[in-house]
């Protein structure tokens, strides 16, 4: 009864915030999709509550179930609408020549990461010519901030204030999913802050180092941060000054790239009224 009156009443989140967390949680899954369990409990809310949800979005196209199974996806209207709002929120187009020529450089996967509220999402990825690529995100995946090199490297540029409430807010669902504590977490970004790169080694995908460093837009803003990831036999101790020069080069040409231009940022959390 309690869930009811939560679904339908005033209290607890509005059905558009509601349907927002399921459309993220849809954008974590791939083209594979997730089952109504998986959702349900990466927005923590009840099953029923979730199945209608996903009913509507259906039905507005906003999601969609996968073939030959149970799964739900993300819909046809979201690509649309997506297209639409690209030519102002589309960064790739701009920044991929550097990207690009680390790529070439590095001869591994360099990955964009924007950041998303308490989120980073991979808007881009190019592979290198070294045969034996590493491929450990797709564009669109979404993860916690601080727990990839990208989203530590964002976190780490923040105002410790900001960064430590993000932290806060993400540190039970890394937990959960990853098993890495709040403390772990609060050495990585210490480290972080320190060297002013992110440095993680088998954290998500054994046997895979990424190196992450972020980056500025026109007004100063932490935009997003770049990534190379690679097999942990061509990313040792002895590569890692080469490598963050490289991603400390590629950063700043980044940023000349971006100075000319205001791009839209949006906080972590609304402003209320």
């Amino acid at each position: 009864m309690e869930n009811e009156r939560r679904d339908h009443g005033e209290r607890g989140p509005s059905l558009i915030t509601r349907a927002a967390a399921v459309l993220r949680a849809l954008a974590t899954s791939g083209r594979h999709g997730m089952a109504l369990t998986a959702v349900a409990r990466a927005v923590d809310l009840p099953n029923a509550t979730v199945h209608r949800l996903l009913d509507q979005l259906i039905r507005e196209r906003f999601a969609m179930r996968v073939e030959d199974t149970r799964h739900y996806a993300i819909g046809p209207l979201a690509y649309e609408l997506g297209l639409a709002a690209a030519e102002r929120f589309d960064i790739r187009r701009l920044l991929n020549p550097p990207l690009s020529a680390l790529a070439a450089e590095t001869a591994e996967t360099v990955y964009l990461i924007q950041r998303s509220g308490n989120e980073a999402v991979c808007v881009d990825l190019i592979e290198g010519p070294s045969p034996v690529r590493v491929t450990t995100l797709t564009i669109g995946s979404r993860r916690p901030l601080g727990l990839g090199a990208g989203g530590l490297a964002i976190l780490a540029a923040l105002p410790p204030p900001e960064a430590e409430a993000v932290l806060h807010a993400v540190s039970h669902t890394i937990s959960v999913d990853w098993h890495l504590s709040e403390r772990f977490l609060q050495q990585s970004l210490d480290r972080t802050r320190e060297t002013g790169f992110a440095v993680i080694r088998n954290r998500i995908n054994p046997g895979v180092t990424a190196v992450g460093r972020s980056f500025r837009d026109g007004l100063g803003r932490v935009i997003a941060a770049i990534t190379v990831a690679g097999v942990n036999r061509r990313m040792g101790a002895e590569d890692l000054p080469r490598l963050q020069a490289q991603l400390a080069q590629t950063a700043l040409a980044l940023e000349d790239i971006l100075r000319s231009r205001r791009w839209p940022v949006f906080d972590a959390v609304p402003p209320s009224g």
